[in-house]
C-alpha cells in the first residue's frame, strides 16, 4: 500500500469542488447514493479517497490513501449506487472496502500457506 500523505490536501480541494457540483450540503456520512451519483464522474474517485480516509480514522489528514484499493472500490460503489439510488452511500463505501480488504487478506493467507 502506497502512502500518499502529500496528496490529501489536493483531494480535499477536489472534494470541495465536487460537493459544489453536486449541490449537496449534507455531510458525506448522510449522503444517499443519489447524492454520490450526482457528482461529476471525474470527481468520484476524489470523493472516495476523502470519504475512505474519513471513515478509517475520522481524521482525513492522518490517514493513508490506498490508490490501488480505491481503483477497485470506486466502480463497485458506482455500480451499487446506480442499482440502489436511495441506499446509504456511506454503507456502500464501507461494504466495498470490506470486500476489497477480505480479498487482500485471503490472498495473503494463501501466500503464507504456500511458504
Amino acid at each position: 500500500m502506497k502512502s500518499m500523505h502529500f496528496v490529501l490536501p489536493l483531494v480535499i480541494a477536489g472534494v470541495a469542488t465536487s460537493a459544489a457540483v453536486a449541490e449537496t450540503s449534507k455531510p458525506v456520512t448522510q449522503w444517499t447514493c443519489e447524492d454520490f451519483i450526482a457528482i461529476d464522474d471525474q470527481y468520484k474517485p476524489n470523493v472516495i479517497y476523502w470519504a475512505t480516509a474519513y471513515a478509517k480514522g475520522d481524521k482525513p489528514e492522518a490517514s493513508e490513501l490506498d490508490i490501488a484499493g480505491t481503483e477497485q472500490v470506486t466502480p463497485m460503489i458506482i455500480d451499487d449506487c446506480e442499482k440502489e439510488p436511495k441506499a446509504s452511500f456511506w454503507q456502500k463505501l464501507k461494504g466495498a472496502w470490506d470486500k476489497v480488504e477480505d480479498k487482500v487478506e485471503a490472498g495473503a493467507k494463501k501466500m503464507k500457506e504456500k511458504l
